[in-house]
C-alpha cells in the first residue's frame, strides 16, 4: 500500500536522524556557531551567516521562533499530510496533492540535486530540527523531524499554488464513490480562472523620479499572516530583505542591495485539461490517442486521517493517462469523458530558480535566472540600482497550436493538442524600460502595463494571458499615468490612493434606472436619499465615508445575486455584472443593501470604518471574529471594487461587521541607488504569539497606511536592536 511506503519512508528518515547523532548535532552546532540573529524594534529578524548554508539555517530558525505552526501547516499541505493534523474535512486536499507529490520521487530529486542546493537544503532541514531540539514545548502535529527532501514540495511562494487550482468538489465528485462516476454540475468549466485575486506592482524609471533613481511598489494581497518579513545576509555575496512565506528559505518578493522583484498571479497559461475518451476493455481502462488505444496507469492512494485520538485511513485507486491525473468527468453531449490536467512538475529546477533570483545583480543576471522558466503561476514587476524597469508576464508558457481554446478542456486523443515544449523567454510578453516611464499589473492583462508603450494584443496567441483587464488596472494606469518627481512617500499615496474605480462603470446604470421608476413606484421614496448620497460621492473610500458603506453594500448584493451566473459562464464576475445586470437587479440590491446596513447597525447612514474593521485575536489559521472584542476602523475596500490596497474578508460572513483577513499584507516602497531607501508595513506584527509586543505592533500604522523604515544596513538594524543572538 502506498501509504504504508509513506510510513516506512518517514520511518527510515528518523532512523536516519537518530544514526546521524552526533554529526548532525556537530552541523547544528557549527550552524548557530556561524549565525547572528539581530531582532530590531519590530521584532523582524535580520540574519547574518558566514556562508548562504548558515543563514539559510538561521532564517528558519527564526521563522520557527515567529510562528512553527504555519511552517509545519505549509509542509502538511505540500506532503498531503493535512487530514493528519486536521482530520477528515482535509482528505481530498491530501489526496490532490499527492496525485502529483510522491515522497520517493521527492527523494530522488534530492540526491541528484545540484551540491549548493542540497547543501542548503540539509541547511533548511537542519535549522528546523534544531528548533526543535531547543523548544520541547513546541508539539508539532505531525512531523517531528523535517528531511532535506521535504523542500521540494514546496518550492514556489504564491499563496495557492498550480495543483490547488483544482476543484476539491469535483474531485470528491469523481473519487468518492468510484463505482459511480457521474459527471459533475458544471461547478467551473476548467481551473478557477475567475477567481477573484489581487496583487499590484508598479516600477518607476528615474526619468519620473524625485532622485533620477528607480523605485518598486511591492503590494501583493494575501490572507493575511501568510508571509513573514526577514533579512538575509550572508559573506558570499547574499544580502536580501522581504516577504518569505512561511517555511521557505527565499524570500519571495523584495529586494536585494543591487534590484527588487514584486510577483503578481494570472500571467500566462501553465496549466491545461484535457478530455479524455475512456474505453473499458476485460483487462482494464484504456483512453483513446492518435488511432490507438493507450492504458491508463491506475494506482492507489491511501489518505491517513486524524480520527479521534486516533486514526483512520481511505484508499483511494486513482487514475493517470500520459497528461497527467484524472481530475473530474464532464458529460459532452452525453459522452462522458475523464478530465486530465497537466501541469509542470521540476522541483528542483523551480527551488532554484526562487532561490538564486535573490542573489542576481543586475537585469542581466535577473534575466538568466528567468531563463529558467519554472515559475509557472507569475509575473514579474523589476526594477534595480542600473535604473532599469521590467515586466515578465508569466515565465513557463507551453508552446501550443493556438487554433484550440486551451481556456477549456481540449481533445486528449488528438496529438495535435500537446506541448511543445516552453516558449523562450524573448517569445513571451515582457516590457523593458518603456517609454513611458513606469510599469504596472493587478493581475490582469500586460496590455495596459505601461499605457501606450504597452505590449500589443494581436502580436500574442491568446493563451499568453489569461486574465482581462480590472477596475485596479484601471485605476493603477489613472494614478501612473500623471506621476512625476516620485518619491517614496509619493509611491506610497499612489498605492493607497483611494478611488473606487468600478463604481464609476456601475453606478450610472443605477442612477438612470432610479431617474426611470414611475412616480407613484413606492422605491422612488425609500431610495430617494440613499440614490442622493451616492449621487454626491465622490468614489473615494475612507473610514468616516457613509456612500462608501452603501456602495460595498449594494455590490456585495449584486455579486450574491451574479456571482453564480458568471461562473456558469466562466467570466469574471465584475465584468458580468457590467453586461448582464437589469434594472429589477439594480434597484432591487440597493433596497437589500439599505434594509441590511439599516438591520444590522440600526441606520443605513453608516460610516464605513465603523463597519471595516482590523482584528487580529489569536494565531489560528482562519482568524475568529468576535464584534464584541476590540478592533480597529479600516478605510481601504476590496480589491474588487478597484482599491489599490486591499481590505477583504472571507465570504459569507457570520458577523455583522467585516474583518479584513486578505489583502494588503507585506507592503513595501523601495528606492534604489547607490544605497537602498525603503519603507514598509505588514499587517498586524511579526511573531504570530498572542503574548509577544509584535503580535500586532504594527496594526494601527497598518489600517491608516502609514509605513516604517526598513533597517536594510547592518548598522541601521544594530542601532535599532531588541536582541542580537546566536539561535
Amino acid at each position: 500500500m502506498r501509504f504504508l511506503a509513506l510510513t516506512v519512508l518517514y520511518a527510515l528518515s528518523a532512523l536516519g536522524a537518530a544514526a546521524a547523532g552526533t554529526g548532525q548535532d556537530a552541523r547544528w552546532r557549527q550552524h548557530a556557531e556561524n549565525v547572528r540573529i539581530v531582532r530590531d524594534n519590530w521584532g523582524i529578524a535580520h540574519i547574518y551567516g558566514k556562508s548562504d548554508a548558515d543563514t539559510v539555517f538561521g532564517a528558519i530558525y527564526a521563522q520557527a521562533e515567529d510562528d512553527f505552526g504555519r511552517i509545519e501547516r505549509n509542509y502538511l499541505n505540500g506532503l498531503g499530510l493535512l487530514a493528519q493534523a486536521e482530520g477528515e474535512a482535509a482528505i481530498y486536499s491530501d489526496l490532490r496533492q499527492r496525485l502529483f507529490i510522491d515522497p520517493r520521487r521527492l527523494q530522488r530529486s534530492f540526491r541528484s540535486s545540484p551540491a549548493w542546493l542540497k547543501t542548503l537544503m540539509v541547511a533548511w532541514s537542519d535549522g528546523l530540527n534544531y528548533f526543535l531540539s531547543k523548544h520541547p514545548a513546541v508539539a508539532p502535529k505531525v512531523i517531528h523531524h523535517f528531511e532535506p527532501w521535504m523542500a521540494l514540495s514546496f518550492t514556489e511562494g504564491s499563496i495557492g499554488g498550480d495543483i490547488e487550482s483544482i476543484s476539491l468538489g469535483n474531485l470528491e465528485k469523481f473519487y468518492g464513490a468510484q463505482d459511480q462516476h457521474i459527471p459533475p454540475p458544471k461547478e467551473s468549466s476548467a481551473l478557477a480562472r475567475s477567481a477573484p485575486g489581487g496583487s499590484n506592482g508598479f516600477a518607476i524609471a528615474p526619468s519620473r523620479s524625485a532622485s533620477g533613481h528607480a523605485l518598486l511598489w511591492i503590494n501583493p494581497h494575501t490572507s493575511y499572516y501568510f508571509r513573514c518579513e526577514l533579512q538575509m545576509v550572508s559573506e558570499r555575496g547574499l544580502n536580501v530583505y522581504g516577504a518569505v512565506t512561511w517555511g521557505q528559505f527565499f524570500v519571495y518578493q523584495g529586494f536585494n542591495e543591487h534590484n527588487g522583484w514584486m510577483h503578481t498571479s494570472y500571467g500566462g497559461d501553465a496549466i491545461d485539461e484535457y478530455a479524455e475518451t475512456i474505453v473499458k476493455k476485460p483487462d482494464g481502462l484504456y483512453y483513446r490517442y492518435g488511432g490507438a488505444l493507450r492504458k491508463l496507469r491506475v494506482s492507489q492512494i491511501t489518505i491517513a486521517f486524524k480520527q479521534g485520538a486516533g486514526s483512520e485511513y481511505r484508499k483511494f485507486t486513482v487514475y493517470h493517462s500520459h497528461h497527467g491525473p484524472i481530475i473530474r468527468a464532464e458529460n459532452d453531449r452525453g459522452d462522458t469523458r475523464w478530465i486530465a490536467i497537466k501541469l509542470l512538475q521540476d522541483p528542483v529546477r523551480a527551488l532554484a530558480q526562487s532561490y538564486l533570483r535573490t542573489k542576481t545583480t543586475d537585469y542581466s543576471s535577473f534575466r538568466k535566472t528567468q531563463e529558467m522558466r519554472t515559475d509557472t503561476s507569475n509575473n514579474t514587476v523589476y526594477a534595480d540600482a542600473d535604473g532599469t524597469i521590467a515586466y515578465f508576464h508569466g515565465n513557463f508558457i507551453p508552446q501550443r497550436d493556438p487554433k484550440f481554446d486551451f481556456t477549456h478542456p481540449v481533445d486528449g486523443s488528438n496529438p495535435a493538442t500537446e506541448w511543445r515544449g516552453p516558449h523562450a523567454l524573448e517569445d513571451t510578453i515582457t516590457l523593458l524600460n518603456p517609454s513611458n516611464g513606469w510599469i504596472q499589473n493587478t493581475n490582469n492583462w500586460p496590455f495596459s502595463a505601461a499605457g501606450a508603450a504597452s505590449p500589443k494584443r494581436e502580436n500574442y496567441p491568446a493563451y499568453m494571458w489569461i486574465k482581462g483587464e480590472n477596475p485596479r488596472g484601471i485605476h493603477a494606469v489613472e494614478v501612473l499615468q500623471n506621476i512625476h518627481h516620485v518619491t517614496l512617500d509619493s509611491l506610497i499615496a499612489a498605492g493607497y490612493d483611494s478611488h473606487l474605480t468600478a463604481f464609476d462603470v456601475l453606478l450610472p446604470p443605477l442612477f438612470k434606472d432610479f431617474d426611470q421608476l414611475a412616480a407613484d413606484d413606492p422605491r422612488r421614496d425609500s431610495l430617494m436619499e440613499p440614490i442622493r448620497t451616492l449621487r454626491n460621492w465622490d468614489r473615494r473610500t475612507s473610514a468616516d465615508s457613509v456612500p462608501t458603506a452603501l456602495a460595498i453594500f449594494w455590490g456585495q448584493q449584486l455579486l450574491e445575486r451574479k456571482g453564480p451566473e458568471a461562473r456558469d459562464a466562466d467570466e469574471p464576475v465584475y465584468d458580468y455584472l457590467v453586461g448582464h445586470l437589469t434594472q429589477s437587479e439594480r434597484i432591487d440590491g440597493l433596497t437589500a443593501a439599505v434594509a441590511k446596513l439599516q438591520r444590522d447597525f440600526g441606520r443605513w447612514q453608516t460610516p464605513w470604518g465603523d463597519i471595516n474593521r482590523y482584528q487580529r485575536l489569536t494565531d489560528d489559521i482562519v482568524q475568529p471574529v468576535d464584534d464584541a472584542k476590540p478592533s480597529l476602523p479600516v478605510g481601504f475596500a476590496s480589491s474588487n471594487w478597484g482599491a489599490l490596497a486591499s481590505f477583504d474578508s472571507s465570504y459569507p460572513r457570520k458577523t455583522k461587521k467585516i474583518y479584513g483577513s486578505v489583502g494588503n499584507s507585506f507592503v513595501a516602497a523601495v528606492e534604489f541607488g547607490p544605497a537602498i531607501h525603503a519603507k514598509a508595513i505588514m499587517s498586524g506584527g511579526e511573531s504570530g504569539d498572542p503574548a509577544s509586543p509584535h503580535f500586532t505592533d504594527q496594526a494601527q500604522m497598518f489600517v491608516q497606511g502609514r509605513f516604517r523604515d526598513v533597517l536594510f544596513s547592518r548598522e541601521d538594524a544594530m542601532a535599532h536592536a531588541e536582541r542580537s543572538y546566536h539561535p
